[in-house]
């Protein structure tokens, strides 16, 4: 691969938008071909500066049929989610509503307070920025026996409430703002936030903060809370095979209210990304710069406030998704790759490599 990549460095300062394409669908199909048990992979490529606005999929919509996946499929984002919340609150924070370091007690509902003071939370010492990047250190309501629940019980219908309860019951308060702990628990603190500042249901308060309908973001929404958009194709088949999971015999509800939740093409969810980190959603620099800005020493940790900060060589915005969904951004590129691979076990093999290489091959394309 290594190989192959370098040689197609050197092919591209030459090449035109039609023959970067060409470079990658074979790319992708020569990847699918080895590794045939990924099912499926869909790819988005939108990179404004090249003229290049590009979707391509190989594969199956199902590996029990022979129905081939197309590119405008929509799938479950799952915890590339978290980005889209966080990109909200940070527009409450531009809009005046909220501050990046004001505590949370005030802004969570008189429940919510309760149960996480009686525990030994303490509410006015944890900030939204520490739910942003997953150093409140609360404990998650995710553990080994939440997935053995969700095996055994695949359409029981979760509430939000339900697994503020879990998190409550699993764990003890930890040091606050030392150390990064990933937990869906954050998220759904953050969009009780949003209900609580907008007076909506968070994810219409997020259809409007987050300008979807002004962007053309027509293909992304929040599963089973709205409707399914008018004319978007039926979502793909995702899979999970160490806990034999299929998206489609699973209710969406465990896996929902803020750190999941989000279904969306390849396309928007690239466009979502390029849209975001070049200012068109966060106008504010200040602001928008914040939420690619390292909170711990990045040897401790890459996670800045809803999205990882990687250096490849260049600097990458990057988040995943548990269902196989991962996004980057490149801001020397100023463009962005969306890369879905239908069985989970493929995902780290796939799809960085993609996203990496195709910005790579992108950066060289510009010198």
């Amino acid at each position: 691969m290594k190989t192959i990549s370098s040689l197609l460095i050197l092919f591209l300062p030459i090449a035109g938008v039609a023959q970067i394409q060409t470079v990658f669908q074979q790319k992708i199909d020569s990847i699918y071909n080895q590794n045939r048990d990924a099912v499926g992979i869909i790819v988005h490529v939108e990179a404004p500066e090249q003229q290049l606005s590009w979707s391509y999929a190989h594969g199956l919509n199902d590996k029990n049929s022979s129905t081939p996946l197309l590119a405008e499929q929509p799938v479950l984002l799952a915890s590339n989610t978290k980005p889209y919340v966080a990109a909200s609150i940070l527009r409450l924070v531009e809009l005046g509503k909220v501050s990046i370091n004001q505590a949370i007690d005030t802004l969570l509902t008189e429940q919510t307070r309760q149960l996480f003071s009686q525990k030994g939370y303490d509410l006015k010492a944890i900030t939204i920025k520490h739910l942003l990047s997953h150093t409140a250190g609360i404990q998650d309501y995710v553990d080994d026996a939440y997935f053995t629940f969700v095996n055994e019980n695949p359409t029981y219908q979760w509430s939000k409430q339900e697994q503020i309860d879990r998190a409550i019951q699993l764990g003890n308060p930890k040091e606050i703002g030392k150390e990064f702990s990933y937990g869906d628990i954050n998220y759904l603190l953050l969009t009780e936030i949003l209900e609580n500042q907008t007076k909506q249901p968070f994810y219409e308060a997020m259809r409007s903060l987050l300008k979807y309908e002004e962007l053309g973001l027509n293909e992304t929404w929040f599963i089973q809370l709205e409707d399914y958009p008018t004319g978007t194709l039926p979502l793909a088949h995702q899979y999970a095979k160490q806990y034999k999971h299929n998206s489609s015999e699973i209710n969406p509800s465990w896996d929902l209210y803020g750190g999941g939740g989000i279904a969306a093409t390849a396309k928007d969810a690239a466009l979502f990304f390029h849209y975001l980190f070049e200012g068109k959603i966060i106008e504010d620099p200040t602001i928008l710069a914040s939420m690619s800005s390292y909170v711990l020493a990045p040897e401790q940790s890459k996670y800045c406030l809803g999205i990882f900060h990687f250096d490849f060589g260049f600097h990458a915005f990057y988040h995943g998704g548990w269902w196989g969904t991962d996004v980057l951004y490149s801001p020397e590129a100023k463009a962005s790759v969306a890369v879905f691979t239908l069985q989970k076990e493929f995902q780290h093999s796939i799809n960085p490599y993609i996203g990496k290489t195709f910005l790579t091959l992108l950066l060289n394309a510009k010198k």
